[in-house]
């Protein structure tokens, strides 16, 4: 997985924009390609872009297209989520951040915007996207309008929320914060923070946080009547113009904005007269209300003038006006280049660049998550594109998950059955189901079926198999599907929806066999939990292994897990941790370890060791503090098919993990045994699998 950040705030104007500017400068003096992906958006108009992904891929000159840049907008995602489409949320999301981060070296990642949703929501939001793409996070902060208690507290908060659900935080950063107390607030959030969590803080920049005469127009929908050119002037504040001039030229203050009436010619010129004058501050600009234009020689006099302001037209009052520019909040955008260069020069100056930098460049993920896991395991699969026999035509599972791997264009399918039969199911099943684009094939009808039997006869006959008894067993399509498989004919088989263990795995052991040097077939599942991806093994095949087999189901384990791109951590389990048991059982588990070390000394392995220790850093460190792998174990290696089979069971039920599985280690060739509990996921799943498989054949 290529390195990646995501930007979060627990509150609206929080000034993430400083932090995402200067982050992806800092990253591009470093790293050759930057990505940039916003999950979601705010509402845009039609034919408009979204402001923070056209600030940042205009003003860096990113090679990423707009549309490319985001997920959802706001509308979309809380409709989706309403509907109970999480999932599908999700799998979006991951799939246009892949798509971005397979074109560079480092993602950066900004989180939502918190206008129009819930605090709590939207925080549990961006954790959640977070967490399902698996990058970690710097928190930013606002401190307007908090004490120094309000403030720390918050950020803690948001702290802990990250933590709870297992996103790492590299940063914390502290924006707005009157400069005065930098230190105070600085010394307390690291008080009560981690050590390794890098904590800086931004104070208020005037400039920065007051918005232009182009985000006030836009607020309150003016017509720009002059000044076009210095639209991006920013304001300090508002005065609305009702006393007379003499009056009012006394309160006028730097970069403010002045708010009159349209026919308020003695203030609008006062204004204008008052901001060329070295006697009076710089105005920022002027809004002339109730739709009232000022007449023709007002109009001419300003013509004449070689210094305008911009000045705004609007058909609303001055009191409704001035509510409105009272509420507009400063954002960042492309044309804005003062406010770019303002943002940056802060970053740099108040944040620790290299230190950030390092902690960035050198984090490494701890894992992967389920969900990421499933996307790559569809890419993965997609790359060389495998032909895969589906023996159960009869199973309305099988046709089901048929239909769906074709239309996701996942790989090239063989289904066994009969061909009538098979379209009647698609019909009631009410299936989108191409047979243009699968084969479907009736063994005793088929055009292999003499030289399967005459193949399996040869092949069987020095173990008493008669011509009659391979023609009789070539009927059956665990055989037939087998031979496929044998022959070429199809890259691996899936089975095992309507039939048991043994009568799927019998004729692969029988003619496929084992690859040199493996004396056992052994069975894993990939156990997507909740906030990582676990291998169990073995769940399914071996009732008893001894010392031999269980180092050999382990070191194959690991293998596997390596090809679907996950670093191996192996915990041997057992009842006992370490060197306090004793007993036969433990004993075979403490052996099965010695074996793995001496076979594959590049192997990280524990064991003995209990399922808590292994995957519990806390309990972990207590039992084992010297262990590399107690706390952190991925793959989990069971001491017989009782436990392992219960306890993958177990595990699925009670935490709603997602086990996609048993794939068969050890084969010649990939042939891949289904529960007949099953469901279409599973299928689904364990076809991608078997896919994957066969690529290394």
């Amino acid at each position: 997985m290529k390195k990646a950040i995501y930007i979060a705030t627990s509150e609206a104007n929080s000034g993430k924009s400083i932090i995402t500017l200067g982050l992806m400068r800092m990253l591009l003096g470093k790293t050759a390609k930057v990505g940039y992906f916003r999950p979601i958006i705010d509402n845009v108009k039609k034919g408009k872009k979204d402001n923070h992904i056209n600030t940042i891929i205009s003003h860096f000159q990113l090679d990423i297209k707009p549309n490319d840049a985001f997920a959802f907008t706001r509308s979309e995602f809380i409709n989706m989520r309403n509907n109970g489409k999480e999932g599908e949320i999700f799998n979006t999301i991951i799939s246009k951040y892949k798509a971005i981060e397979e074109k560079n070296d480092f993602m950066l990642v900004e989180g939502t915007d918190f206008s129009g949703e819930g605090m709590a929501i939207e925080l549990d939001a961006n954790i959640l996207i977070a967490k399902n793409l698996g990058i970690p996070a710097i928190i930013v902060s606002s401190g307007i309008g908090k004490t120094l208690d309000e403030f720390i507290e918050g950020l803690h908060l948001a702290y802990d929320s990250f933590k709870e659900r297992e996103v790492e935080v590299l940063a914390v950063i502290a924006n707005k914060v009157q400069e005065k107390n930098i230190e105070i607030v600085k010394n307390g959030v690291e008080k009560n923070l981690p050590k390794d969590v890098f904590v800086n803080v931004i104070p208020l920049i005037a400039s920065l946080n007051n918005p232009t005469i182009k985000e006030i127009a836009k607020a309150v929908d003016a017509k720009i009547l002059f000044g076009k050119e210095n639209i991006n002037n920013q304001t300090s504040s508002f005065k609305v113009g009702a006393m007379q001039l003499r009056n009012y030229l006394t309160q006028l203050e730097e970069n403010c904005l002045i708010i009159t009436p349209g026919d308020r010619a003695d203030i609008i010129l006062g204004a204008l007269q008052a901001n060329i004058s070295s006697n009076y501050p710089a105005i920022s600009g002027i809004v002339l209300t109730g739709g009232i234009i000022p007449e023709e020689p007002i109009i001419k006099l300003i013509e004449g003038l070689s210094q305008i302001v911009p000045i705004l037209s609007v058909k609303e009052g001055t009191f409704d006006v001035a509510n409105k520019i009272g509420a507009v909040r400063s954002h960042m955008y492309a044309e804005n280049k003062e406010k770019i260069n303002t943002s940056l020069i802060t970053f740099d100056k108040y944040v620790e660049v290299d230190k950030l930098n390092e902690k960035l460049i050198t984090f490494k993920s701890s894992g992967i998550t389920p969900r990421m896991f499933q996307y790559n395991l569809l890419k993965q699969a997609k790359k060389v594109r495998k032909h895969i026999v589906l023996p159960e035509g009869n199973d309305d599972r099988i046709i089901t998950a048929a239909s769906r791997l074709v239309e996701m264009d996942v790989v090239d399918l063989t289904i066994l059955g009969e061909k009538d039969k098979i379209e009647e199911k698609i019909n009631r099943l009410g299936l989108k189901l191409d047979l243009d684009k699968i084969k479907i094939i009736n063994p005793i009808d088929s055009e292999y079926y003499k030289d399967f039997s005459n193949t399996l006869f040869e092949l069987r006959k020095n173990k008493g198999l008669t011509i009659d008894m391979a023609v009789d067993l070539m009927g059956d399509v665990s055989y037939f599907g087998t031979m496929m498989v044998y022959k070429g004919l199809a890259d691996g088989m899936v089975s095992g929806a309507a039939h048991t263990t043994q009568h799927t795995i019998k004729p692969a052991l029988q003619f496929i066999k084992t690859k040199p040097g493996v004396s056992v077939v052994s069975s894993i599942f990939f156990m997507c939990l909740e906030d990582r991806v676990s291998v169990f093994g073995d769940c399914a095949i071996n009732p008893n292994p001894t010392s031999e087999q269980l180092a050999e189901i382990a070191i194959s384990s690991a293998d596997s897990s390596v090809n679907f791109g996950m670093e191996p951590k192996i915990a041997m389990l057992s009842y006992s941790s370490g060197i306090s048991g004793k007993g036969e059982d433990v004993d075979k588990v403490r052996r099965a370890t010695e074996i793995i070390r001496e076979k594959r000394p590049d192997l990280k392995v524990e064991g003995p060791i209990q399922y808590d220790a292994a995957v519990d850093a806390t309990i972990g460190k207590s039992k084992m503090p010297d262990s590399e792998v107690a706390g952190c174990a991925n793959v989990l290696i069971f001491p017989d098919l009782n436990t392992g089979n219960n306890t993958y069971k177990a595990v699925q039920r009670e935490t709603g993990a997602l086990a996609i599985g048993p794939m068969l280690q050890g084969l010649n060739k990939p042939v891949n045994d289904l529960s007949r509990g099953c469901t279409v996921e599973d299928i689904f799943n364990t076809v991608v699998l078997t896919a994957i498989q066969a690529q290394g054949f």
